[in-house]
Protein backbone atom coordinates (compact mmCIF):
# COMPACT_ATOMS: atom_id res chain seq x y z
CA UNK A 1 0.00 0.00 0.00
CA UNK A 2 1.32 3.02 -0.79
CA UNK A 3 0.94 5.99 1.61
CA UNK A 4 0.89 9.43 1.57
CA UNK A 5 3.69 11.34 1.13
CA UNK A 6 2.31 15.09 -0.05
CA UNK A 7 2.08 15.94 -3.84
CA UNK A 8 5.40 14.54 -6.20
CA UNK A 9 5.33 15.53 -9.87
CA UNK A 10 8.12 12.73 -10.70
CA UNK A 11 6.88 10.02 -9.03
CA UNK A 12 3.30 11.26 -10.65
CA UNK A 13 4.30 11.57 -14.07
CA UNK A 14 6.89 7.96 -13.36
CA UNK A 15 3.61 6.30 -12.73
CA UNK A 16 1.87 6.59 -16.43
CA UNK A 17 5.87 6.23 -17.89
CA UNK A 18 5.45 4.88 -21.37
CA UNK A 19 2.09 5.63 -22.18
CA UNK A 20 2.47 9.03 -21.05
CA UNK A 21 6.05 9.62 -23.13
CA UNK A 22 4.59 7.91 -26.21
CA UNK A 23 1.58 10.55 -26.15
CA UNK A 24 4.10 13.29 -25.93
CA UNK A 25 5.84 12.16 -28.62
CA UNK A 26 2.68 11.61 -30.85
CA UNK A 27 1.51 15.31 -29.59
CA UNK A 28 4.82 16.91 -31.10
CA UNK A 29 4.50 14.78 -34.21
CA UNK A 30 1.30 16.03 -35.03
CA UNK A 31 2.23 19.47 -34.20
CA UNK A 32 5.31 19.27 -36.41
CA UNK A 33 3.47 18.01 -39.59
CA UNK A 34 0.63 20.63 -38.72
CA UNK A 35 3.33 23.79 -38.61
CA UNK A 36 6.55 22.29 -40.20
CA UNK A 37 5.18 20.31 -42.90
CA UNK A 38 1.98 21.88 -43.59
CA UNK A 39 -0.11 19.10 -43.68
CA UNK A 40 -3.62 21.06 -42.73
CA UNK A 41 -5.77 17.82 -43.14
CA UNK A 42 -4.09 16.84 -39.91
CA UNK A 43 -6.21 19.44 -38.04
CA UNK A 44 -9.86 18.32 -37.13
CA UNK A 45 -10.95 21.20 -34.94
CA UNK A 46 -15.16 19.70 -35.15
CA UNK A 47 -14.17 16.67 -33.30
CA UNK A 48 -16.36 16.93 -30.49
CA UNK A 49 -13.49 16.63 -27.76
CA UNK A 50 -15.64 17.80 -24.53
CA UNK A 51 -18.32 15.39 -25.62
CA UNK A 52 -16.20 12.20 -26.04
CA UNK A 53 -13.99 13.29 -22.74
CA UNK A 54 -17.18 13.66 -20.56
CA UNK A 55 -18.77 9.96 -22.06
CA UNK A 56 -14.98 8.45 -21.02
CA UNK A 57 -14.43 10.03 -17.77
CA UNK A 58 -17.93 8.50 -16.62
CA UNK A 59 -16.80 4.84 -17.63
CA UNK A 60 -13.77 5.26 -16.40
CA UNK A 61 -15.17 6.74 -13.15
CA UNK A 62 -17.19 3.77 -12.40
CA UNK A 63 -14.45 1.04 -13.40
CA UNK A 64 -12.42 3.22 -10.99
CA UNK A 65 -15.34 2.96 -8.03
CA UNK A 66 -16.00 -0.85 -8.81
CA UNK A 67 -12.37 -1.46 -8.31
CA UNK A 68 -11.75 0.59 -5.08
CA UNK A 69 -15.13 -0.92 -3.50
CA UNK A 70 -13.08 -4.57 -3.79
CA UNK A 71 -10.16 -3.11 -2.50
CA UNK A 72 -11.84 -1.61 0.64
CA UNK A 73 -13.78 -4.95 0.74
CA UNK A 74 -10.40 -6.66 1.10
CA UNK A 75 -9.22 -4.51 3.86
CA UNK A 76 -12.52 -5.17 5.30
CA UNK A 77 -12.72 -8.40 5.43
CA UNK A 78 -9.17 -8.11 7.10
CA UNK A 79 -10.02 -5.75 9.82
CA UNK A 80 -12.75 -8.89 10.65
CA UNK A 81 -9.71 -11.32 10.78
CA UNK A 82 -7.82 -8.83 13.36
CA UNK A 83 -11.00 -8.67 15.44
CA UNK A 84 -11.67 -12.18 15.69
CA UNK A 85 -8.12 -13.27 16.18
CA UNK A 86 -7.67 -10.99 19.09
CA UNK A 87 -10.99 -12.28 20.63
CA UNK A 88 -10.48 -15.87 20.15
CA UNK A 89 -6.94 -15.23 22.08
CA UNK A 90 -8.51 -13.13 24.28
CA UNK A 91 -11.12 -15.82 25.43
CA UNK A 92 -8.26 -18.96 25.39
CA UNK A 93 -6.37 -16.63 27.43
CA UNK A 94 -8.93 -15.82 30.26
CA UNK A 95 -11.59 -18.52 29.88
CA UNK A 96 -9.72 -21.30 30.15
CA UNK A 97 -9.38 -22.80 34.17
CA UNK A 98 -8.73 -25.79 35.99
CA UNK A 99 -7.34 -27.05 39.82
CA UNK A 100 -5.18 -29.50 37.77
CA UNK A 101 -3.07 -29.84 34.69
CA UNK A 102 -2.61 -26.51 35.04
CA UNK A 103 1.00 -26.85 33.10
CA UNK A 104 -0.77 -28.85 30.00
CA UNK A 105 -3.59 -26.27 30.14
CA UNK A 106 -0.99 -23.51 29.41
CA UNK A 107 1.13 -25.33 26.97
CA UNK A 108 -2.77 -26.01 25.10
CA UNK A 109 -3.28 -22.54 25.29
CA UNK A 110 0.07 -21.40 24.12
CA UNK A 111 -0.58 -23.69 21.20
CA UNK A 112 -3.69 -22.23 20.08
CA UNK A 113 -2.60 -19.15 20.10
CA UNK A 114 0.61 -20.32 18.44
CA UNK A 115 -1.83 -21.42 15.85
CA UNK A 116 -3.94 -18.63 15.05
CA UNK A 117 -0.77 -16.60 14.24
CA UNK A 118 0.27 -19.42 11.70
CA UNK A 119 -3.58 -18.82 10.47
CA UNK A 120 -3.10 -15.53 9.73
CA UNK A 121 0.45 -15.90 8.31
CA UNK A 122 -0.63 -19.06 6.04
CA UNK A 123 -3.81 -17.05 4.93
CA UNK A 124 -1.60 -14.01 3.72
CA UNK A 125 0.76 -15.98 1.77
CA UNK A 126 -2.15 -18.36 0.60
CA UNK A 127 -3.73 -15.21 -1.22
CA UNK A 128 -0.25 -14.20 -2.61
CA UNK A 129 0.29 -17.31 -3.98
CA UNK A 130 3.78 -17.87 -1.93
CA UNK A 131 4.90 -20.90 0.06
CA UNK A 132 3.76 -20.44 3.90
CA UNK A 133 6.18 -22.89 5.65
CA UNK A 134 9.19 -20.36 6.05
CA UNK A 135 7.09 -18.26 8.09
CA UNK A 136 5.35 -21.17 10.18
CA UNK A 137 8.46 -22.68 11.46
CA UNK A 138 8.42 -20.58 14.72
CA UNK A 139 5.14 -21.10 15.02
CA UNK A 140 4.70 -25.10 14.94
CA UNK A 141 6.34 -28.02 15.13
CA UNK A 142 8.33 -29.83 11.95
CA UNK A 143 5.57 -32.46 12.12
CA UNK A 144 2.98 -30.49 12.25
CA UNK A 145 3.96 -28.67 9.30
CA UNK A 146 4.60 -31.77 7.31
CA UNK A 147 1.28 -32.92 7.79
CA UNK A 148 -0.12 -29.56 6.51
CA UNK A 149 1.99 -29.85 3.58
CA UNK A 150 -0.62 -32.33 1.46
CA UNK A 151 -3.21 -29.40 2.09
CA UNK A 152 -4.68 -27.80 -0.32
CA UNK A 153 -6.24 -24.77 1.67
CA UNK A 154 -3.31 -25.04 4.46
CA UNK A 155 -5.43 -21.63 6.53
CA UNK A 156 -8.53 -24.13 6.31
CA UNK A 157 -6.63 -26.92 7.66
CA UNK A 158 -5.25 -24.60 10.72
CA UNK A 159 -8.47 -23.94 11.21
CA UNK A 160 -9.67 -27.11 11.39
CA UNK A 161 -6.84 -27.89 13.75
CA UNK A 162 -7.90 -25.34 15.87
CA UNK A 163 -11.07 -26.30 16.11
CA UNK A 164 -9.92 -29.73 17.56
CA UNK A 165 -8.13 -28.70 19.93
CA UNK A 166 -10.78 -26.35 21.40
CA UNK A 167 -13.10 -29.79 21.54
CA UNK A 168 -10.47 -31.00 23.38
CA UNK A 169 -10.38 -28.52 25.85
CA UNK A 170 -14.27 -28.31 26.23
CA UNK A 171 -14.16 -32.80 26.70
CA UNK A 172 -11.29 -31.90 29.56
CA UNK A 173 -13.46 -29.41 31.51
CA UNK A 174 -11.38 -26.54 30.80
CA UNK A 175 -14.34 -24.57 29.26
CA UNK A 176 -17.83 -25.19 29.64
CA UNK A 177 -20.22 -24.97 26.47
CA UNK A 178 -21.02 -21.59 26.55
CA UNK A 179 -17.11 -20.41 26.36
CA UNK A 180 -17.01 -23.30 23.81
CA UNK A 181 -19.55 -21.93 21.74
CA UNK A 182 -18.36 -18.04 21.87
CA UNK A 183 -14.64 -19.39 20.37
CA UNK A 184 -16.55 -21.21 17.84
CA UNK A 185 -18.28 -18.32 16.45
CA UNK A 186 -14.79 -16.70 16.24
CA UNK A 187 -13.25 -19.62 14.58
CA UNK A 188 -16.83 -19.18 11.94
CA UNK A 189 -15.85 -15.59 11.82
CA UNK A 190 -12.12 -16.47 10.26
CA UNK A 191 -13.82 -18.83 8.09
CA UNK A 192 -16.40 -16.07 6.96
CA UNK A 193 -13.70 -13.57 6.52
CA UNK A 194 -11.54 -16.27 4.70
CA UNK A 195 -13.85 -17.28 2.51
CA UNK A 196 -14.86 -13.28 1.29
CA UNK A 197 -11.06 -12.70 0.98
CA UNK A 198 -10.90 -16.54 -1.50
CA UNK A 199 -13.54 -15.29 -3.56
CA UNK A 200 -12.45 -12.18 -4.53
CA UNK A 201 -8.99 -13.62 -5.11
CA UNK A 202 -10.27 -16.42 -7.22
CA UNK A 203 -12.90 -13.77 -9.20
CA UNK A 204 -11.21 -11.22 -10.91
CA UNK A 205 -12.83 -7.96 -12.73
CA UNK A 206 -14.42 -8.78 -15.89
CA UNK A 207 -12.11 -8.21 -19.01
CA UNK A 208 -14.28 -6.06 -20.24
CA UNK A 209 -13.57 -3.75 -17.38
CA UNK A 210 -10.04 -3.71 -18.05
CA UNK A 211 -10.01 -3.61 -21.62
CA UNK A 212 -12.91 -0.78 -23.16
CA UNK A 213 -11.85 1.71 -20.69
CA UNK A 214 -8.43 1.44 -21.68
CA UNK A 215 -8.84 1.40 -25.09
CA UNK A 216 -11.21 4.41 -24.99
CA UNK A 217 -8.64 6.29 -23.27
CA UNK A 218 -5.87 5.25 -26.07
CA UNK A 219 -8.62 6.35 -28.86
CA UNK A 220 -9.36 9.51 -26.81
CA UNK A 221 -6.03 10.40 -26.63
CA UNK A 222 -4.98 9.69 -29.95
CA UNK A 223 -7.62 12.31 -30.97
CA UNK A 224 -6.84 14.61 -28.53
CA UNK A 225 -3.77 16.45 -30.67
CA UNK A 226 -6.03 16.57 -33.47
CA UNK A 227 -8.37 18.65 -32.38
CA UNK A 228 -6.13 21.19 -30.51
CA UNK A 229 -3.70 21.52 -33.52
CA UNK A 230 -5.27 24.00 -34.86
CA UNK A 231 -5.41 26.47 -32.22
CA UNK A 232 -2.53 25.33 -29.96
CA UNK A 233 -0.15 24.97 -32.53
CA UNK A 234 3.12 24.06 -31.18
CA UNK A 235 1.40 24.48 -27.74
CA UNK A 236 -0.39 21.20 -28.53
CA UNK A 237 2.02 18.69 -26.67
CA UNK A 238 1.91 20.75 -23.68
CA UNK A 239 -2.18 20.65 -23.65
CA UNK A 240 -2.59 17.31 -25.30
CA UNK A 241 -0.55 15.27 -23.13
CA UNK A 242 -2.22 17.49 -19.80
CA UNK A 243 -5.17 15.75 -20.59
CA UNK A 244 -3.83 12.55 -21.67
CA UNK A 245 -1.93 12.37 -18.33
CA UNK A 246 -5.42 12.79 -15.98
CA UNK A 247 -7.31 9.90 -18.20
CA UNK A 248 -4.12 8.12 -18.36
CA UNK A 249 -3.76 8.08 -14.88
CA UNK A 250 -7.19 7.25 -14.07
CA UNK A 251 -7.13 4.53 -16.10
CA UNK A 252 -3.99 2.53 -14.57
CA UNK A 253 -5.56 3.84 -10.77
CA UNK A 254 -8.40 1.06 -11.93
CA UNK A 255 -6.12 -1.57 -13.14
CA UNK A 256 -4.03 -1.19 -9.84
CA UNK A 257 -6.76 -1.60 -7.40
CA UNK A 258 -8.63 -3.99 -8.51
CA UNK A 259 -7.08 -7.02 -7.40
CA UNK A 260 -5.67 -6.54 -4.09
CA UNK A 261 -4.02 -9.65 -3.03
CA UNK A 262 -1.07 -9.78 -6.19
CA UNK A 263 1.89 -8.29 -3.71
CA UNK A 264 2.56 -5.70 -5.44
CA UNK A 265 3.09 -2.05 -4.35
CA UNK A 266 -0.95 -1.26 -4.37
CA UNK A 267 -2.37 -4.19 -2.41
CA UNK A 268 -3.59 -4.40 1.40
CA UNK A 269 -0.60 -4.46 3.62
CA UNK A 270 -1.20 -7.93 4.38
CA UNK A 271 2.81 -8.13 6.02
CA UNK A 272 1.80 -5.19 8.62
CA UNK A 273 -1.36 -6.77 9.32
CA UNK A 274 -0.49 -10.43 9.91
CA UNK A 275 3.10 -8.94 11.98
CA UNK A 276 0.39 -7.10 14.35
CA UNK A 277 -1.63 -9.76 14.74
CA UNK A 278 1.28 -11.65 15.82
CA UNK A 279 2.72 -8.95 17.71
CA UNK A 280 -1.05 -8.49 19.64
CA UNK A 281 -1.79 -12.11 20.52
CA UNK A 282 2.38 -12.84 21.47
CA UNK A 283 1.09 -10.01 24.16
CA UNK A 284 -1.97 -11.83 25.62
CA UNK A 285 0.28 -14.57 26.28
CA UNK A 286 2.58 -12.63 28.10
CA UNK A 287 5.87 -13.02 25.87
CA UNK A 288 8.29 -10.07 25.75
CA UNK A 289 10.30 -11.04 22.42
CA UNK A 290 7.90 -10.57 19.34
CA UNK A 291 8.80 -9.10 15.93
CA UNK A 292 9.37 -5.20 15.06
CA UNK A 293 6.21 -3.99 13.89
CA UNK A 294 6.45 -3.75 10.08
CA UNK A 295 7.46 0.01 8.94
CA UNK A 296 6.97 1.61 5.64
CA UNK A 297 9.77 1.45 2.68
CA UNK A 298 10.55 3.73 0.82
CA UNK A 299 6.57 5.53 0.77
CA UNK A 300 5.03 1.38 0.85
CA UNK A 301 3.38 -0.45 3.50
CA UNK A 302 3.51 -3.98 2.89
Amino acid sequence: MILPRGPRLVPMLRYVGRPLLALFAYDLAVGAAYKVLGWEWVAMPHIPLSLFGSAIGIVVAFRNQSSYARWWEARTLWGGIINNSRSMARQVTTAMRTVKDAAEMREMQRRMVYLLIAYAKALRQHLRGLEPWEEMEPLMGREEIEALRGEQNVPLAILLRTSGMLRECQAREWIDMAQWQAMDGNLDGLIDAQGGAERMKNTPMPKQYDYYPQLFVYIYCAMLPLGLVANMGWFTPLGSTLVGFIFLALDKIGRDLEDPFENTIHDVPLTAITTGIEINLRQMLGETEMPEAVVPVKGVLW
